[in-house]
């Protein structure tokens, strides 16, 4: 039995490139996004290339639209080998400063970019402690290393999104702590920062290509037993928290 993946937020982007490098793998995909239609054309993108793609609806923001895609899986596949949290939302208003962001942009960052992500990692846990050795890949960001915001020589320490910011950093904090949990079983939890990639939210000038932007996450959703758990990398190199 081949494994399963479910990505969510891959209907374009690094979710749906990650998906594909998954697919390519011999891995089969399940496209999750909040509109069907949305998920059904990216899987029948994904079917047109030779891999082996379902969509299914998944509004991480949506505790019924998470537990009917558990149902669903579980009635599928009866598991899951793989998870990657790759939905997310960039809302803080670039004209403002930290302090004039909207508790709204506040609120509706975190409510994506951090409960869902719980809410969704601890609905489909029981489906991952049915496969042998499952990993979760938590797409956090750079912009939430303390680290690196507090060092002036940091190239990230002028970038004040508090919301979306302070959101990663909660992602990492949330990866420690499920790592810490998981830690005397198969299942690995970590954290990666895709790269600045041209999507949306990164923008037309963003340095990286979509296709490397995903590479970290495919890496650590496919670690071998030897593979690390509760870290934050990027492209093989580790991120300071």
């Amino acid at each position: 039995m081949s494994d399963i993946a479910l990505v969510t937020g891959a209907n374009k982007g690094i979710g749906l490139e990650t998906a594909r490098q998954l697919g390519q793998r011999g891995i089969q995909l399940l496209v999750a996004a909040r509109d069907h239609a949305k998920s059904e054309a990216a899987a029948a993108q994904l079917r047109s290339e030779g891999l082996s793609a379902q969509g299914l609806v998944l509004d991480v923001g949506s505790d019924t639209s998470i537990d009917h895609a558990v149902q669903e899986v579980a009635a599928r596949h009866a598991k899951l080998d793989i998870l990657v949290n790759n939905a997310g939302v960039l809302l803080d208003d670039p004209d403002r400063s930290p302090s004039q962001q909207s508790l709204e942009a506040w609120r509706g960052t975190f409510a994506i970019n951090l409960f869902g992500m719980v809410a969704v990692t601890r609905a489909f846990l029981p489906l991952l402690r049915k496969a042998p050795a499952a990993r979760i890949v938590n797409v956090s960001s750079i912009l939430g290393s303390l680290a690196l915001h507090a060092d002036p020589g940091s190239p990230i320490y002028d970038s004040t999104m508090p919301a979306y910011n302070s959101s990663k950093s909660a992602v990492n904090a949330w990866t420690l702590s499920l790592a810490h949990e998981l830690s005397g079983t198969p299942i690995k939890v970590n954290s990666v920062h895709p790269g600045h990639v041209k999507t949306d939210m990164g923008g037309k000038r963003a340095p990286m290509s979509i296709e490397d932007g995903a590479r970290t996450s495919v890496a650590m959703a496919t670690l071998g037993a030897d593979g690390p758990s509760g870290t934050f990398t990027h492209l093989g190199k580790t991120l300071p928290w």
